[in-house]
């Protein structure tokens, strides 16, 4: 029962992860803020990393599997999930992130030739009804808060989303013969991180890249923390949750319990902004999980 109350729990710290790093990402843009981010996620995730001696566990042979799912997974993927954040809202944004489930489903089936059975397809399905739910009728003109208004064009940030998603759910596969073969986890992460970390500040350094990720805001100590607490409560409790959550209990139930961040972020939302989400919102989150339990169990 504890391994469920912790999948619950990383469900949670996604989503107060989420909202802390709204203000953030708005102020620095998405950019400058995971050059921020990620090298602070990097210095917890390799201390948690040295007191569960994670590092033995680490092969020479890892190298490229941990290159390449850190450059799609997390450099490109986290980049796209923010700049989402940034445009759709965090609402918004956490319900496209959700589609990362059938796609893994869907890149097996195609890479791998992994068969989709009825009951994948129908999972499927429902999280994809889900998400049309939520984003189509997931507001009413009641709700003004600018967590709710979408910044430029709604058709970029929708497939910046589902970039974000194709991006966590390539990098996931990726990475997935290296966590088959007994490798730790958290030290998995930390590599990962590092990585990505290292591309978005040596990218940093080039003018075309520092001229899109150019932010007028300056950086304050406030700020810094805004960052430091979105990774901690993100990243490092919330991944740390949800592995404690696989190693004691059924794979399948702990996944779905994982996934219902976008219906915890809701009253959380309500609760910020005063303003009550749209049935739309409810529907959709709900729709969600129900297709992630069909997919994952």
């Amino acid at each position: 029962m504890t391994a469920y109350f912790a999948a619950l729990a990383a469900a949670l710290c996604w989503s107060f992860g989420g909202l802390i790093a709204v203000t953030p990402v708005n102020q620095l843009g998405s950019i400058r803020f995971n050059r921020i981010r990620m090298p602070m996620v990097f210095v917890m995730l390799t201390g948690m990393a040295f007191l569960s001696n994670g590092w033995s566990t680490i092969q020479s042979t890892y190298f490229n599997y941990i290159l390449f799912s850190s450059i799609v997974g997390i450099f490109l993927g986290d980049t796209a999930l923010f700049y989402t954040m940034n445009k759709m809202g965090p609402r918004r944004t956490a319900i496209l992130f959700a589609t990362n489930a059938p796609m893994t489903a869907i890149i097996s089936y195609i890479v791998f030739s992994e068969r989709l059975n009825a009951q994948q397809i129908m999972g499927c399905s429902i999280v994809m009804l889900g998400v049309f739910l939520a984003i189509v009728y997931g507001t009413t003109a009641n709700q003004t808060h600018r967590w709710e208004q979408i910044k430029g064009s709604a058709i970029v940030g929708i497939l910046s989303g589902l970039l974000a998603s194709l991006c966590q759910a390539s990098g996931a596969l990726i990475i997935k013969p290296v966590m088959e073969d007994g490798a730790d986890p958290i030290t998995i992460s930390a590599l990962r991180v590092g990585i990505s970390a290292i591309f978005l500040i040596s990218l940093g350094f080039t003018k075309g890249f520092r001229k899109h990720s150019r932010s007028d805001s300056k950086l304050t100590p406030k700020l810094v923390l805004w960052v430091a607490g979105s990774g901690f409560v993100g990243m490092a409790m919330g991944m740390t949750l949800l592995l404690f959550g696989l190693a004691r209990g059924e794979a399948g139930i702990v996944t779905t319990l994982s996934a219902t961040t976008p219906v915890m972020m809701l009253p959380l939302l309500w609760i910020k902004t005063g303003e009550r989400p749209a049935l739309g919102s409810w529907l959709g989150a709900i729709f969600v999980v129900i297709g992630s339990a069909v997919l994952f169990n």
